[in-house]
């Protein structure tokens, strides 16, 4: 039985964890899970992908008890985490994912790596590795919540709610339960609908300059500016604006631009 489940439909891939009990990945899932990502990046259907969960919460990070009767195989996990985190931070198109319930630990890494969170109003948001001998995705928790809430819930292993989450600016928008997966389907097809080249290089550009200071990081957009407008489909979008219609964006050979 496999942890998790795709669908494409409308230039959305929607990949669903779906592992009871608590939608903890074993050592294997994990790198599983990373090659089925990076397959849908490259997939030219594919504008934007949707990572949710079914159960009782959205991801419970990895497999602590296959971990307890095998600790070799931590460094399949680790590899197996790593591999999945930067899937998502560097797949070309944007990831969204919708956190209901519980994430914790490695599900910390997967809506940090992303690029938008939505949550549903019992979300909560934890690393417990201190109290399961293990470290880990303070780097994403750092991303979401920042440095000072970062270090609280590594140090601590206690977690915040879903309305702390949103204060720090951690989660895009907070919603009841039985409305998260419309949100986020909703989201994702509000950004389908735009220039695909304007969006990968939008994603390229932001993962760059969070690296970067202030300068370096305006000279480092500038250069996908650039790109932009030598593209047919930055002239389409400037003359749609101009004459107040919708923008008419053709496929490329991949699927993913250029229009005109």
């Amino acid at each position: 039985m496999t942890a998790f489940r795709i669908q494409i439909d409308s230039g959305i891939a929607e990949v669903v964890i779906d592992n009871p009990p608590v939608n903890a990945l074993g050592s294997k899932a994990w790198g599983e899970l990373a090659r089925a990502i990076e397959d849908l990046g490259r997939d030219a259907a594919v504008r934007v992908l949707v990572v949710r969960a079914e159960g009782r919460g959205f991801q419970a990070g990895v497999d602590v008890k296959e971990l307890a009767k095998d600790g070799s195989l931590i460094a399949v996990v680790n590899r197996g985490c790593y591999d999945l985190f930067g899937a998502i931070y560097d797949c070309p198109v944007p990831v969204v994912s919708a956190v209901h319930g519980y994430c914790l630990g490695g599900g910390i890494g997967i809506a940090g790596a992303s690029d938008l969170v939505l949550c549903s109003d019992d979300a909560s948001f934890g690393l417990p590795e201190i109290d399961r001998g293990a470290l880990g995705a303070a780097t994403h928790a750092m991303r979401m919540f920042g440095m000072q809430v970062a270090r609280h819930m590594l140090l601590t292993g206690e977690p915040i709610g879903a309305q702390e989450a949103y204060r720090r600016g951690g989660v895009l928008e907070v919603v009841p339960r039985p409305k998260l997966r419309g949100a986020a389907m909703a989201l994702a097809a509000k950004i389908a609908g735009k220039s695909a080249k304007a969006v990968q290089l939008a994603k390229w550009s932001l993962n760059g300059i969070e690296l970067l200071d202030v300068k370096q990081s305006y000279r480092f957009e500038q250069g996908f500016t650039f790109e932009l407008y030598t593209s047919p489909d930055s002239q389409e979008a400037r003359d749609a604006f101009s004459e107040k219609r919708e923008a008419r964006f053709r496929r490329d050979d991949d699927g993913r631009g250029d229009g005109g």
